[in-house]
């Protein structure tokens, strides 16, 4: 959930490359190395721990797992590395069939369709919203707006919050950002508990914060695009747009009990799917646990290992050994894949090509 329009007032990303491999790499599944990013606020070192990584002088609070997206103003933070030293943009541009697949190509181009991250913010972020496909095309020139969901990967119950409580005039949102009255903002949004296992899905144009400590997978449209309602000291809050326009694309509605289930998703209780069937045009997230449910399939994603120890299996290179921590990145190119061992894995993948994609989940 990083808040793009920071200015470059803050660290470039931490990017920690992997040994040089003389494999073709759209081929073969293959290691995806942190991709660490310091921000405008701190983590809390979850990351770190999870992927064990000593603790080093910035503790991040975002990873960018198998990413072709730029932050918000910058040139190259943001873009991952292949394990060759090249940027994984570069190499989809060079053979989009082979990493995205010919049917992925032929829908949406060069375009993964999907920015996977490891979430860990060591303060409650700022209260923001982001456009959805319809505000994003017609006033950013980009196809994504930036629709999200949230997988829940912290060992304690955390909060976030989601939606206003009730129907917010116009004018009132207004009033709240022009004088940023966080207390009041804040406390329109409906207050979540949640738990290691819950995934959430968080449509475009929805206000929204995460707690302190809340550790996340998070799948999202592949932008930097963040309204940023309590803006703090950026430098461009509303995207240089103008508030008026900027406030246009929050979704004011209220958010009851009811709908808000709506958003929530089987999770990580059983293996299959993680996310509600709402998120399926924007990105998609299986549980794969080994052997019990051993197919990892076919075509491009982010693997995240979330527990245990295996070995992906492909039809064109070597077991790949992966084990708790581990990011994979998975191309067309590698053909059918398996898992063995005792891995647990979230599989995450763009949007089916063909599938009808809406500005924003209908809930």
């Amino acid at each position: 959930m990083s808040i793009g329009a920071v200015g470059d007032t803050f660290p470039q990303q931490l990017n920690v490359l992997a040994p040089p491999t003389t494999m073709n790499l759209a081929s073969v599944p293959s290691i995806l190395a942190p991709n660490l990013i310091a921000h405008f606020y701190p983590g809390s070192g979850a990351i770190a721990r999870f992927r064990g990584l000593e603790a080093g002088a910035v503790v991040s609070p975002e990873d960018w797992v198998g990413s072709a997206t730029k932050r918000y103003g910058h040139d190259l933070s943001g873009l991952s590395r292949l394990e060759d030293g090249g940027f994984l943009a570069d190499a989809i541009v060079k053979d989009p069939v082979a990493f995205l697949g010919p049917d992925h190509v032929e829908a949406f181009g060069v375009d993964t369709g999907l920015l996977v991250k490891l979430l860990d913010p060591g303060e409650r972020l700022i209260v923001h919203s982001h456009p959805d496909r319809t505000f994003a095309n017609r006033h950013l020139g980009c196809a994504h707006g930036k629709t999200e969901a949230w997988i829940v990967l912290s060992e304690s119950p955390g909060e976030v919050f989601l939606g206003f409580d009730r129907q917010v005039a116009e004018e009132e949102l207004a009033g709240w950002v022009a004088s940023q009255s966080i207390d009041e903002m804040l406390g329109s949004l409906n207050t979540l508990s949640v738990s290691r296992g819950d995934a959430v899905l968080v449509p475009a144009g929805i206000p929204h914060a995460i707690g302190a400590g809340v550790f996340a997978v998070e799948l999202q449209e592949p932008t930097d695009f963040s309204f940023a309602l309590e803006h703090r000291n950026f430098t461009d809050p509303d995207l240089r747009l103008g508030w008026d326009l900027a406030l246009s694309s929050v979704d004011r509605s209220a958010w009851p009990a009811d709908r808000l289930a709506r958003l929530a998703g089987p999770g990580l209780k059983t293996a299959g799917r993680v996310l509600p069937a709402q998120a399926d045009p924007f990105f998609r997230a299986d549980l794969v646990v080994s052997p019990e449910e051993e197919t990892v399939g076919t075509g491009f994603a982010v693997l995240v290992v979330l527990d245990g120890s295996g070995e992906i299996i492909s039809e064109s290179a070597p077991p790949l050994p992966v084990s708790s921590g581990v990011t994979v990145l998975l191309p067309y190119g590698a053909g059918p894949a398996r898992l063995t061992g005792d891995a647990v894995v979230i599989v995450c993948r763009p949007p089916v090509p063909g599938e009808l994609s809406p500005a924003r989940p209908a809930v």
